[in-house]
């Protein structure tokens, strides 16, 4: 439903075409491949892959070709991980539709698209010389970690994360692990309510 409302919203445009639609990163590489387009929308939560990884697979295949990333995901987490894996811009689900039009006009000119909150974020973290000035519990964290860190607080199982990532449960435990020390978190039952806290923005 997100996907065919944002094309008929695109479309209105009179310059503006969607091209192709993609239900998963695969299906998005091979697309890609096939139709050749000017830029690509993706979300983070994709099924299979999650979409930071396609923004940096697509960042390898076509060095050129701009990705937006649109999603529900907070952006004071990951709208600088979603451009340091090679995206031109983020968006929050909750703003305008006319923002992503804007948007994709920006980084098809060669510009960069994040709100006004997180350019001053970003601003004021390079001239703090990289530290940023209010900083989050979960910075820490590398991509993966944050992804299943999420993906505890919807309520999925290890072996459930295990299987939408395409790790070993071992691996996803491993993770886990690493996820309490960075957090101080002393057991499982713990991080569960930490991150289901999270997700609710409690």
């Amino acid at each position: 439903m997100v996907r065919e409302g944002l094309e008929a919203r695109i479309n209105q445009e009179p310059d503006m075409e969607v091209c192709g639609l993609a239900e998963d990163a695969q299906h998005a590489m091979q697309l890609v491949e096939q139709v050749k387009p000017d830029l690509v929308i993706t979300d983070l939560s994709l099924e299979g892959k999650p979409g930071l990884e396609l923004v940096k697979d697509l960042g390898r295949a076509h060095p050129d070709l701009p990705v937006i990333v649109l999603s529900i995901h907070d952006e004071n987490l990951w709208a600088e991980r979603v451009l340091r894996a090679g995206a031109e811009g983020y968006i929050m689900k909750s703003q305008a539709t006319q923002k992503v039009i804007d948007a994709i006009r920006q980084v098809l000119g060669g510009g960069i698209w994040v709100s006004e909150h997180v350019n001053s974020m970003l601003l004021q973290k390079v001239a703090r010389g990289g530290v940023g000035s209010r900083g989050s519990p979960l910075d820490p964290l590398s991509d993966r970690e944050l992804e299943i860190f999420h993906m505890i607080g919807t309520g999925l199982r290890l072996r459930e994360i295990a299987v939408k990532l395409f790790l070993s449960m071992k691996t996803v435990e491993v993770h886990r692990e690493h996820i309490k020390e960075k957090l101080g978190v002393k057991s499982s039952a713990d991080l569960i309510r930490y991150a289901v806290t999270h997700n609710l923005g409690v």
